[in-house]
């Protein structure tokens, strides 16, 4: 077991050194408990970040799939639990709003987030951040550089939980799929049923909405109906 776990994570150290060429389609995020600093004021009386308590944080950026299944990404001196799959580093800054800590669904955190990978590339989003687990929010790209110049859209974010330091676990997904995507990712991302699919001629592409397509029918040609 023990040497087919080293297998698999020698498999996404090469993975995430060739990703490193291209931009990603996707990415996970693994907080660090350690460089969690906000306001000492306003709190909750169970000295929870209330409504306007600013904040920033840190954390280390992993290949996608790095914190499924409850993997935690951040050992308890805040070092990266796996240090040979970091691609970047992930700061983000913000406020609390509405119940802020105490809330358990929907918005909790407008927020700026910024992933500086280590080739030099970055992307910055800012919004809403909700505290429901396992919920797709999308957040706007507000900019980018490198290999991430020309992406469109937003980026979705889905919170995976949080580990025992209060560390989040993310993933996160490009509305659009990046330069590389394959189709399944095009369909993971915009769901089997609203996917691009190819039209008879080369030069574009067709919306498959799901729904019948006919003639529509005008009662005025025809008043005896």
């Amino acid at each position: 077991m023990f040497r087919t776990s080293l297998s698999a994570l020698a498999l996404m150290a090469a993975s995430a050194g060739m990703a490193q060429a291209d931009a990603l389609s996707a990415f996970d995020v693994a907080e660090d408990h350690t460089r969690i600093f906000m306001a000492a004021q306003p709190v909750h009386e169970n000295g929870m970040p209330a409504h306007g308590n600013a904040f920033v944080s840190q954390g280390y950026i992993y290949p996608e799939g790095t914190l499924a299944d409850g993997t935690v990404g951040v050992l308890e001196d805040g070092s990266p639990a796996f240090p040979d799959l970091v691609l970047g580093t992930w700061t983000c800054d913000g406020y609390f709003v509405g119940e802020g800590g105490n809330a358990t669904t929907g918005v909790w955190i407008i927020s700026r987030q910024t992933f500086a990978f280590d080739d030099g590339a970055t992307v910055v989003t800012q919004g809403t951040e909700i505290a429901d687990i396992g919920q797709p929010n999308l957040r706007p790209v507000t900019g980018a550089t490198g290999d991430y110049a020309e992406i469109d859209g937003g980026l979705i974010q889905t919170t995976l939980g949080f580990t025992d330091f209060w560390g989040l676990s993310a993933t996160y997904a490009f509305e659009v799929p990046a330069m590389n995507a394959s189709p399944a990712q095009d369909a993971a991302y915009y769901g089997e049923e609203h996917k691009a699919i190819p039209a008879d001629e080369d030069d574009h592409l067709e919306w498959d909405s799901g729904f019948p397509v006919g003639p529509i029918f005008d009662a005025r040609s025809n008043p005896s109906t």
